[in-house]
């Protein structure tokens, strides 16, 4: 079954060359368009996509409400939101990803990594861009995190930190000398103990606790 995408922009421009981009893949379908937040949640709730494509700014309500109904939901829990937005600033990307936005990227980035935030979105991996995601999470300066309702092992504070900096299961075992199925259950330990919707939930704490661009094991 293909990929089945909803974008909520209010340009018509954007969502056509979206549309174009995204369905030049044989895996991915989109599946409706919105111009404003209030649309993007009704469709999202009748639809009910894989991924919402949500830009920030939007007329009726933005996306960072948008992104927050879907997340809150459970009529929509299960469609994932990638922010793709115009606008970097701290005070759009820390409450998009709190409120449990898969992935957050720039409008300039490019199709082959609005393709890429798709399919990781979907397949719950790679979620964080390198060069935008975690770029964006190293300057986010917000109040600390609720402590996890378990403390993390050393092991998963090293895997916390390189999902913080966008590797992948495969990444991540290749580095830590362990199996990808071994990277997939720390990582679930990780995200139950920090209560986090997410990978981008991990990457958040591990920036602000420090566990991310630490040298790899000797």
């Amino acid at each position: 079954m293909p990929i089945r995408v909803l974008i909520a922009d209010d340009q018509q421009m954007v969502r056509n060359g979206m549309r174009r981009i995204l369905e030049s893949q044989p895996d991915i379908t989109v599946v409706g368009e919105a111009a404003d937040g209030v649309a993007g949640v009704e469709l999202a709730r009748s639809l009910r996509p894989d991924v919402a494509l949500v830009d920030i700014r939007m007329p009726r309500m933005d996306g960072l409400e948008v992104t927050r109904l879907l997340a809150d939901s459970p009529a929509t829990r299960a469609t994932k939101v990638v922010v793709v937005t115009t606008f970097d600033l701290d005070e759009y990307v820390y409450p998009a990803l709190r409120y449990g936005a898969s992935g957050f990227l720039l409008k300039r980035c490019g199709p082959a990594l609005l393709i890429e935030a798709v399919r990781a979105a979907v397949a719950g991996d790679s979620l964080i861009s390198p060069s935008i995601t975690v770029r964006l999470l190293k300057h986010v300066t917000q109040p600390a995190l609720p402590a996890p309702v378990e403390a993390l092992t050393p092991r998963e504070m090293e895997i916390a930190g390189r999902v913080a900096e966008g590797k992948t299961n495969a990444d991540i075992a290749a580095e830590l000398f362990i199996s990808a199925g071994t990277v997939k259950t720390h990582v679930a330990s990780i995200q139950r103990k920090l209560g986090a919707r997410n990978r981008v939930g991990i990457a958040v704490y591990a920036w602000e606790s420090g566990y991310a661009g630490q040298p790899p094991p000797q």
